[in-house]
């Protein structure tokens, strides 16, 4: 098989260079209109700074899928969530067409779509809807002990091999899933980081009943914002988000210094002062103050003063001993001094000695039992047993006197210890006056006496203290008379002048950043407007088919407010018979959901978004059967360009497509005991034209000519759809522009033509190879069998010995063409 050359994969560059591309497109044009403005130089250059990093901060964002990179559903798995128990699969065809997804209620179809959405956005419209406990706990399968499990296979254009999104859950939480993304080339990764999210909430690809409600009865903010995501335009809004962060801070700093002003003026006119007199005049002034004056007056206080000032306010500042303080400690060191005292004349501090002595006496009477003599005097009186218990117990005796000794030194260390600790280092600067008696009080810290420490003690801090106290009220003094007001109302002053100079120097800036913001608004407006005409064009054209016999004209759609308005909201004009109504009150609920359906098909359509597939889940209810036809044309159309899967138990959808003719493919979904779900396919196109082929050899008393060219041109048909479905998957994976690919399909007329491209993607491909390639896939006989179906266009026809053997043989080929090979 020939590699296309768009099958290589992307590096990182290009999908970033992919995902800015629709800004770029966005910025590019409203830099040029900002160019061409009469805007001053100086907003312009502003918005230039704000544009360019909006520009730079998309560049640098997770690489979203593009619409060049169009993702398709290829199938979804589930087991043990919702309706479904062990492990079914939805298989889905990855490219443009309508697949029904029926079954009657309960049967688990809708647990598929819930499983979908919950792989890529970790919600579902009925968990919103329905937030009470039961729902939350029960969201399990009851028949599957299996942990719940969503897989979800995405065809992604360019990519030679299918995406894999796992969906599983760590706990009981249905709103904290664990989703893994692996696509081919990249490895697996967590999906929050893939770079989704974004482009999941601008253009989600799904659509439930409940959605439907709340695209027109949601808050009027959410109206909006579901439309205004999709005109591109939050790319503006991001640059209009940073010029108001600018303006949020100069606005902020101004009101701020404005605000202090009252507050200043309260206290300079309290002082009769001459200078305050000339400040009050400057802060109290009407206009902006006159900062230049202000600062001379705070700036006038001659430098002698302020060092004298540091002095003074040094030492009023000083803290002397804490003389309750040192008075506990020192009261405590003498009691302990006392206490050894008492334990020294007891003879307690001779008790450890006395009792060491004994022991070892006893310890040697032990070793030597036999000695006649006593080894302490020489004496001939020996040390016999009765010796023996009573110096045991003198020697417990001396060693308890021994321990209360040692606790009263203890306590004596303690003692001083703590009195040292009182003792402050001398500060880095002192008085004259202070100095000595500092120097007196920290010579406590060496002494090593206890009872010279305790009176030496006692009398430093005394003497610093008084010392301390009598400065202190001293300098306290002097500060008032070098006049200590003013000059705290010039600190006060002088804090003023550091944030007002900015506030003030930047309200130029502030007037600029506001031009800024009201030119790029009105550029905004007039963006959104032209982007929303085709989106209103759209609305209409379905609305019209959906409508079929309804009254109710829709007239505009416009978005009235602003992205970041406190009042924003979605309006729909419409008439009742030429006269202007409001649609919530006139229209019926089918009109109402129609009309929503007229709002979200546009937003899943939009050429931006990267999603090829829509899902879309019980649309019909409401609707009456002229609509449900009309609805019926709508997703025939959308699916030209677009996957459409839409799950309904309402048979009248199935109907409405095959009484129109409309191409669809149907599949059921049927859910047995023990909530076992099987899903098989009712029809597709291929499937169609076999099951036409086989309906015709099943008709009796048909004239020769219907075997003989009826038949091969049936035949020809199920072969043509079976090679347009793999062409289609063949372009999309090699990456081909979606309108490209479209185009190449519908320019492919002969059969040869159609499998040229379901075989290889490329249309320079010639006939011999067709054959080479089916005889390789399909068996020899296949060639022959594709000849006869061209034959059966000839005059002569075809021979048909078999028929039955003939569809077989051809279903069986169109069954193996109908998908490409999966790349290495």
């Amino acid at each position: 098989m020939t590699e296309h050359p768009a099958q290589s994969e992307p590096n990182a560059s290009d999908q970033q260079v992919d995902h800015c591309r629709g800004a770029s497109s966005t910025l590019s044009r409203l830099t040029a209109r900002l160019e061409s403005s009469t805007l001053a130089e100086a907003p312009r250059e502003l918005l230039r700074e704000a544009l360019g990093a909006t520009a730079t901060e998309a560049s640098g964002s997770p690489a979203a899928p593009h619409p060049d990179q169009r993702v398709f559903l290829d199938s979804i798995s589930v087991n043990g969530f919702r309706g479904i128990g062990r492990k079914a699969r939805l298989p889905l065809t990855a490219q443009p067409g309508v697949t029904l997804v029926v079954g009657r209620n309960g049967s688990g179809k809708s647990s598929f779509a819930e499983g979908a959405e919950t792989a890529l956005t970790g919600r579902t419209a009925r968990l919103d809807k329905q937030r009470g406990e039961v729902w939350r706990r029960h969201w399990r399968n009851l028949h599957d002990g299996a942990d719940p499990k969503v897989e979800v296979r995405l065809a992604i254009a360019g990519d030679p091999r299918p995406s894999t999104l796992t969906c599983t859950w760590p706990g009981d939480d249905v709103t904290a899933p664990e989703v893994e993304f692996r696509r081919p080339g990249h490895g697996r990764r967590p999906f929050a980081d893939i770079g989704w999210e974004r482009a999941l909430n601008d253009y989600s690809p799904f659509l439930s009943y409940a959605d439907l409600d709340k695209v027109l009865n949601g808050r009027p903010s959410e109206q909006y914002d579901s439309v205004a995501a999709i005109l591109g335009l939050r790319e503006l809004t991001d640059a209009d988000e940073r010029l108001q962060g600018i303006e949020k801070a100069l606005d902020s700093a101004l009101k701020q210094a404005q605000a202090e002003r009252p507050a200043l003026v309260e206290v300079l006119s309290a002082l009769d002062d001459p200078r305050a007199v000339r400040a009050l005049a400057v802060v109290g002034g009407a206009g902006d103050p006159d900062l230049a004056e202000l600062d001379a007056l705070v700036t006038a206080l001659p430098e002698a003063d302020e060092v004298r000032l540091r002095e003074l306010r040094a030492t009023a500042a000083l803290t002397g001993p804490d003389l309750d303080a040192v008075g506990s400690a020192v009261d405590r060191l003498r009691e302990a001094v006392a206490v050894l005292d008492d334990v020294r004349a007891s003879g307690a501090e001779d008790a450890h000695q006395r009792a060491e002595l004994l022991a070892k006496a006893l310890e040697h009477c032990r070793r030597h039992e036999g000695e006649d003599t006593c080894p302490v005097c020489g004496s001939d009186r020996a040390l016999d047993e009765a010796w023996a218990e009573r110096a045991a117990e003198q020697v417990a005796s001396l060693r308890r006197e021994a321990a209360t000794a040692r606790e009263a030194r203890t306590s004596l260390r303690d003692a001083v210890d703590a009195v040292r600790y009182l003792v402050t280092p001398v500060p880095a600067w002192l008085p004259a006056p202070l100095v000595d008696p500092w120097q007196e009080w920290q010579v406590c810290r060496v002494i090593d006496d206890a009872e010279r420490l305790a009176a030496r003690a006692e009398t430093a801090a005394l003497v610093l203290a008084d010392a301390c106290a009598a400065l202190r009220e001293e300098a306290l003094r002097e500060l008032e008379k070098l006049d200590e007001e003013w000059r705290s109302c010039v600190t006060r002053l002088a804090g003023w002048l550091d944030r007002a100079r900015p506030a003030y120097a930047g309200k130029p800036r502030l007037r600029q950043v506001r031009a800024a913001r009201k030119w790029l608004k009105e550029a905004c407006a007039e963006l959104r407007e032209e982007r929303l005409r085709p989106f209103e064009d759209h609305s209409q054209r379905i609305w019209e088919e959906l409508r079929q016999q309804s009254n109710v004209d829709l007239r505009s759609v416009r978005l009235t407010g602003s992205e970041k308005a406190t009042v924003r909201k979605l309006v729909m004009d419409v008439s009742v018979d030429g006269t202007e109504a409001a649609a919530l009150g006139v229209m019926s609920q089918g009109e109402l959901h129609s009309l929503a359906l007229s709002l979200f098909l546009p937003r899943a359509a939009a050429p931006d978004s990267p999603f090829g597939f829509v899902v879309i889940d019980d649309p019909v209810q409401s609707m009456d059967p002229a609509k449900v036809h009309g609805l019926a044309k709508v997703l025939a159309d959308l699916g030209q360009t677009r996957q459409v899967v839409v799950f309904t138990h309402d048979t009248r959808l199935q109907r409405a497509f095959t009484n129109q003719e409309l191409p669809v493919t149907v599949v059921e979904v049927e859910r047995e005991s023990r909530s076992a779900v099987t899903v098989s396919r009712v029809t597709d196109p291929v499937g169609q034209a076999l099951a036409d082929a086989r309906a015709l050899i099943r008709t009796r008393n048909l004239p020769p000519v219907a075997m003989t060219h009826v038949l091969p041109s049936l035949c020809r048909t199920v072969l043509e759809r079976a090679f347009s479905a793999a062409a289609w998957l063949r372009l999309h994976r090699a990456g081909m522009a979606e309108d490209v690919a479209e185009k190449t399909v519908a320019e492919a007329v002969t059969l040869m033509d159609i499998a040229v491209l379901g075989l290889f993607g490329d249309p320079s491909k010639r006939a011999s190879d067709v054959h080479r390639e089916l005889r390789r896939r399909c068996g020899p006989g296949a060639v022959d069998l594709i000849r006869q179906c061209q034959e059966g266009a000839h005059p002569s026809g075809t021979s048909m010995p078999d028929p039955h053997r003939f569809v077989d043989d051809i279903k069986a080929i169109a069954l193996t063409v109908r998908k490409p090979e999966e790349g290495p």
